[in-house]
């Protein structure tokens, strides 16, 4: 197949879909992989607009534009095992002589000089056509669909239902804002959680694509009806989701009137960014898309003015009674920009729930078929049972997942692994692979919101015990160890979920294609990158950290 075939077939611009099954068409897996995922991210089944090149996030792109992506597939077709591909903010700017076990796919995206690290400059030279945004795993080419959130997510519901309703969700309810590419995985982790969920989006394609992928049950256009389903629920404890069509501040506003108080309030509206994300409260959607083209500014005063009130109406949830927490898409910020002042009143989820996981190492594990196939996942599935017999929460959400989970593009699979944890699952996914009894390779990611890639004060590294939230050089030390260990494609990121000037992130994803040099590449890659999360957190003076140090032979001193 040339290269206009492989462009007509999989790559015709705005449908895109990755090959499947065992044929190669670039010169080796290690460049087949990252093509494959590429155009697995934008998908119609999985990424939010690949018109616009748009994977989740309102703007996280997974290549600049139609011009530059073909660039970057024509580049991953033609490249051998001696030379890495550079990709800038979406764009392949140049190839470079590496080594067999080197990364394949250097990505940097995003990034800028502190100082000019705003929106604002941003989006100039993004309107020159200089740059992308490419949130954390759109624009490095593992993102995976709502499933990509989902387990983290009902891992964070099921800590809170741990830490304030003595572990059982049945009877509560949780309220939360946003349907898109990350709120998308709440419903689904909320009903696996036991919980029953309302959920409020302005965009009614966004819940229905949520209904149509099985993450969602219910979508309502009427507030009357949508309580109604949700308070006759909640009192039966039956774990239902539903999706209303309606601006969440109105409904946050209604329910206070109604005298009815959440059990948790949270939010994924895609709050980070202020003009393409958030839809200002009282605009129709057409009104917004109207507004951000010919009063930016003006929109982008409304964003934050709306967020305030957004936030205002969580703090009074939370005065009624209701556990209120930030779901890391930095909406305290934005309302506190906009004039909430107590917009910090109330903490992020990583303090509140995830931290002593990350002084685990552990973090959101997650990988996907190559071949296509979902039987590829049940494989993995039940192999990773076997393996980890005494892992009951990991037991459970997989059982779970293989019977409430529908896969969006290629079939995938995430799970929260540890220090030691990684390094066997991997290994043993480049077995299987060697012995045939899965029928492709395989490929080892994570979300950057993991427990040593990522500097992000209002959200993974919210309150570190030593203050040193605002500090970069972890997620660069991630990057390089990663680099080093002979991961199969690396990213750097800057904003993330939160925005322009508030994270700076690391990604790695790893080839299992059965080969020694796979073998290798996992044992030092699924080595360093949970490790970076113990060593970083030990550094920072916490005690679990420094006991895993001891555990996992990490002391060095």
């Amino acid at each position: 197949m040339n290269f206009s075939e492989f462009i007509k077939k999989y790559a015709n611009h705005p449908d895109y879909i990755s090959p499947t099954g065992n044929e190669l068409h670039a010169k080796s897996w290690q460049t087949e992989a990252p093509l494959r995922m590429l155009l697995n991210n934008l998908d119609r089944r999985v990424a939010e607009n690949p018109d616009e090149l748009v994977v989740y996030g309102g703007t996280g792109q997974a290549a600049r534009n139609p011009e530059a992506l073909l660039q970057i597939i024509k580049c991953l077709l033609e490249l051998d095992e001696n030379h890495s591909l550079l990709v800038q903010s979406g764009k392949a700017v140049g190839v470079v002589r590496t080594h067999p076990e080197a990364p394949r796919v250097f990505i940097a995206n995003s990034n800028l000089v502190p100082v000019w690290a705003t929106w604002d400059h941003f989006e100039k030279l993004k309107e020159r056509g200089l740059m992308m945004y490419g949130q954390m795993t759109a624009g490095s080419w593992i993102y995976i669909g709502s499933q990509g959130i989902l387990q983290g997510t009902f891992e964070t519901f099921a800590a809170c239902g741990a830490k304030y309703f003595n572990g059982e969700l049945r009877h509560k309810l949780i309220v939360s804002g946003g349907l898109g590419g990350m709120g998308g995985a709440q419903p689904l982790a909320a009903t696996m959680a036991g919980a029953t969920y309302l959920g409020i989006d302005v965009d009614p394609e966004r819940i229905l694509k949520r209904v149509e992928s099985g993450y969602l049950d219910h979508i309502s256009y009427s507030y009357s009806e949508a309580k109604e389903l949700v308070v006759k629920a909640k009192k039966l404890g039956k774990a239902i989701s539903v999706g209303l069509v309606a601006d969440i501040g109105d409904i946050l506003e209604q329910l206070i009137i109604d005298g009815i108080t959440p059990d948790i309030v949270t939010d994924q509206t895609s709050a980070h960014d202020p003009l393409f994300g958030y839809v200002p409260n009282g605009l129709t959607l057409e009104a917004a898309r109207t507004l951000r083209k010919i009063a930016p500014q003006k929109y982008k005063d409304l964003s934050m003015k709306s967020m305030a009130r957004h936030v205002g109406f969580m703090l009074e949830m939370q005065k009624l009674g209701a556990v209120v927490f930030d779901y890391g898409n930095n909406l305290r910020e934005m309302g506190f920009q906009g004039g909430e002042k107590g917009a910090y009143n109330y903490n992020g989820f990583i303090p509140e729930f995830i931290r002593p996981l990350f002084c685990e190492g552990k973090g959101p594990f997650r990988w996907a078929a190559l071949s296509g196939d979902p039987k590829d996942i049940r494989v993995t599935d039940e192999a990773l049972i076997e393996a980890f017999p005494n892992n009951l929460r990991m037991i459970t959400w997989l059982q779970k997942a293989q019977k409430q989970v529908e896969f969006q593009g290629l079939p995938a699979r995430i799970c929260w692994l540890g220090m030691g944890e990684r390094e066997k699952a991997g290994l043993l996914f480049n077995k299987l692979v060697r012995e045939g009894k899965l029928k492709a390779p395989i490929v080892i990611g994570r979300d950057h919101l993991d427990c040593g890639s990522v500097a992000s004060p209002n959200r993974e590294t919210e309150k570190m015990l030593d203050g040193s939230d605002a500090v970069s050089d972890w997620p660069l030390l991630n990057l390089m160890a990663n680099t080093g260990g002979g991961a199969t494609w690396v990213s750097f990121h800057h904003g993330g979920g939160v925005g322009m000037g508030y994270s700076q992130h690391a990604g790695m994803v790893v080839l299992a294609d059965g080969t020694k040099r796979a073998e290798n590449c996992i044992q030092r890659v699924l080595f360093n990158d949970p490790a970076m999360g113990i060593y970083r957190h030990n550094d920072a003076g916490y005690d679990i950290a420094a006991e895993n140090m001891t555990t996992f032979n990490l002391n060095f001193k």
